[in-house]
């Protein structure tokens, strides 16, 4: 059987006509374009950090035992929690919310509800170099009270912010630990923080007058050493003897002032909130920007951006079509120079006479 003619197909056009790429290109473009102003869209819901930052201004908060980098003379807690506060806020991502309170006795006092950190940065800023020890309406310091009910309200509001609560856990007057003020949530009530802050020496507690003037520090004999329950003589309980140390406190020494982070983390750990110990503005920065203190919020997603960005990149696909031969054809002329070059260069190294010794 002999094989017929060979049958030539048609050689199809590698690529289409330059009109009517044009054309097309043309016509997805201003597709794309009409899409963008339609703005279509659908709600979805996107991760955001969104917390309220709670500073404890209780005396023991004016203790000087934080260290400045290069300067040998420490500052207040509170005067470097509010330094490393903001800047940590200064490199938060735009879009994240921020609000203030103040914390004392056993309630806390919100300042500035969540804003967003970069449209409200100087409100922000200003707020929060507004905040010290005056700013107090009690000289107690009932932590444990105060973070259950930072916690409390935080989950009552709309937004259900994350809490970051910035102290360094002296209680005063100090707790019994068999009869701690009781958390009555579940951990992970509510996403947060506890910043635990100030050194490991005990240092003395600075003492102000009512309009805030400086008198001293405070003495042993000058505050409560103890805890002292009040209770009936006759109930069960007066038979249980002096009451026990709470953990990390320090009985005939409350008048002086150390982070009590074994208790704050006891608290944490009972809350479900992270610990971090205040060291620099980097660090708190990347536990403010933690996945756990975001939360899910409905949002619109857009098309506008996305049909814009197509468009774009359709409109400068058609216009940089036509240079495509004009700037290849000084590359292919470049690269045919250099392989006429290599082949003169391979016959004149062939050509050349071998170099010895001559008979």
């Amino acid at each position: 059987m002999t094989p017929g003619p060979a049958v030539k197909l048609p050689r199809l056009p590698m690529r289409l006509p330059l009109r009517l790429s044009a054309r097309h290109a043309l016509l997805a473009a201003f597709a794309l374009l009409a899409l963008a102003v339609l703005d279509p869209g659908w709600t979805g819901h996107r991760h955001e950090h969104e917390m309220i930052a709670v500073l404890d201004i209780t005396q023991s908060m004016d203790a000087a035992d934080m260290p400045l980098p290069g300067d040998p003379t420490p500052v207040s807690r509170l005067a470097r929690t509010r330094q490393l506060l903001g800047q940590a806020m200064a490199h938060l991502h735009c879009g994240s919310r921020l609000g203030l309170a103040v914390f004392s006795e056993y309630r806390s006092l919100v300042l500035l509800t969540p804003v967003e950190v970069c449209e409200h940065y100087s409100e922000l800023k200003s707020t929060l170099a507004s905040v010290n020890t005056a700013m107090a309406w009690s000289g107690n310091s009932e932590i444990a009270k105060g973070l259950y009910g930072s916690i409390a309200a935080v989950k009552a509001l709309p937004s259900h912010p994350a809490i970051v609560f910035f102290t360094d856990g002296q209680e005063a007057p100090p707790v019994d630990p068999r009869h701690r003020p009781p958390w009555n949530g579940q951990p992970g009530d509510a996403a947060g923080l506890l910043v635990g802050v100030g050194g490991d020496t005990p240092v003395p507690i600075p003492r102000h007058d009512p309009e805030g003037r400086a008198m001293g520090t405070w003495g042993a004999g000058d505050v409560v050493q103890r805890a002292n329950r009040g209770m009936n003589p006759n109930a069960p309980e007066a038979a249980e003897g002096p009451p026990p140390a709470m953990a990390g406190a320090t009985p005939g020494q409350e008048h002086l002032s150390a982070l009590r982070e074994g208790y704050l983390q006891m608290l944490a750990s009972e809350t479900g909130l992270g610990y971090h110990r205040l060291v620099d503005a980097d660090g708190l920065r990347r536990a403010l920007m933690a996945p756990a203190l975001t939360h899910a919020v409905e949002a619109r997603i857009s098309l506008r951006w996305p049909a814009c960005a197509l468009a774009l990149l359709v409109l400068l696909g058609l216009h940089a079509a036509p240079l495509r031969p004009r700037l290849s054809a000084p590359v292919q002329g470049l690269t045919r120079a250099w392989r006429r070059t290599q082949r003169a260069g391979t016959a004149a190294i062939k050509a050349w006479p071998l170099a010895g010794p001559r008979p």
